[in-house]
């Protein structure tokens, strides 16, 4: 979209911006007004307000933001498929195009009937990923939607649940390590069949008497900087940052540059009691522990 567009920010992640000019926004909670079917329409299923993705033994199905954004903040609240749910995986993810990609993910890793859903958050700094987390959540994320939210911006990657930090990527740039900063990125969904890794390692296999196996998902916001596809990322990345008085956004201010006491207790919270799995602490696999380890509070 060529023309910046002009919306209301909402109050969130305990900001109050005041009358700051907030340009290229946009927000909204109805998934025509912000995506589009990226396969499989024939998988897609509108009841109202709710989107239901379904994965089949024919096909999963996924769906993309008609824009990219650089900064900001999206949300989507998911019910997880019910049930034996092993070898599925539901992914919600921003990501930029090519091989030098930058990518924030969520992917929720099915399980049998009476097993927990695992969460499973990734990211990729200019191509390079392995920095998985694992975690359980705190509740059943099959019996009733929740939200699922990526705060980006120039200081912080903050992935959250329920407005809940379960992750911090920060900016670590001066100590020489990469930070994805300069690449719009879009936001996207999917369910897809994953039995080779997604349940115990692979050991337990989709069982596709129980499909179709159905993501639920509503309320749809995306309070960022809209990217036209016509400028250049070095200008994108300009256009999307604060300029004195005349140009203000709400990711810049000093409150979203860091977590507050709160939102850091309960992300040590998080990781004390739900944490299963951190790419920083697998000296097998990582026998150098990688530079960001040494100084990010994940």
């Amino acid at each position: 979209m060529a023309v910046p567009v002009f919306s209301k920010v909402s109050v969130s992640f305990g900001l109050f911006v005041g009358l700051a000019l907030l340009v290229g926004l946009v927000a909204g909670a109805r998934f025509e007004e912000l995506y589009q079917p990226g396969w499989a329409m024939d998988h897609f299923v509108y009841e109202g307000e709710v989107l239901k993705l379904k994965l089949d033994n024919y096909s999963g199905a996924g769906f993309g933001s008609k824009s990219k954004y650089m900064f900001g903040k999206v949300t989507i609240q998911i019910k997880l498929v019910e049930g034996d749910s092993a070898g599925t995986v539901t992914a919600f993810y921003m990501s930029s195009d090519g091989p030098n990609h930058n990518e924030f993910d969520f992917e929720f890793l099915g399980n049998t009937t009476g097993e927990p859903y695992l969460v499973q958050t990734n990211v990729y700094v200019n191509g390079v990923g392995n920095r998985e987390q694992r975690l359980g959540l705190w509740f059943d994320p099959t019996t009733d939607f929740h939200s699922y939210s990526v705060l980006w911006n120039q200081r912080q990657v903050v992935f959250l649940v329920d407005e809940t930090p379960i992750r911090v990527h920060t900016n670590l740039e001066h100590r020489g390590i990469p930070y994805p900063k300069d690449q719009p990125m879009g936001v996207y969904s999917s369910i897809w069949n994953a039995d080779d890794w997604a349940t115990q390692g692979g050991r337990i296999k989709t069982d596709w008497t129980h499909a179709p196996f159905v993501t639920s998902y509503r309320n749809f916001e995306i309070d960022a900087c809209e990217c036209p596809a016509t400028m250049a990322a070095a200008d994108n990345a300009k256009r999307c940052s604060s300029a004195g008085r005349e140009r203000r956004y709400w990711w810049d201010e000093p409150t979203v540059s860091e977590l507050s006491l709160h939102q850091n207790h309960q992300l040590k919270w998080v990781q004390a009691h739900h944490m299963i799995y951190d790419y920083c602490k697998d000296t097998a696999r990582f026998p150098v522990m990688p530079a960001e380890c040494e100084h990010h509070r994940h």
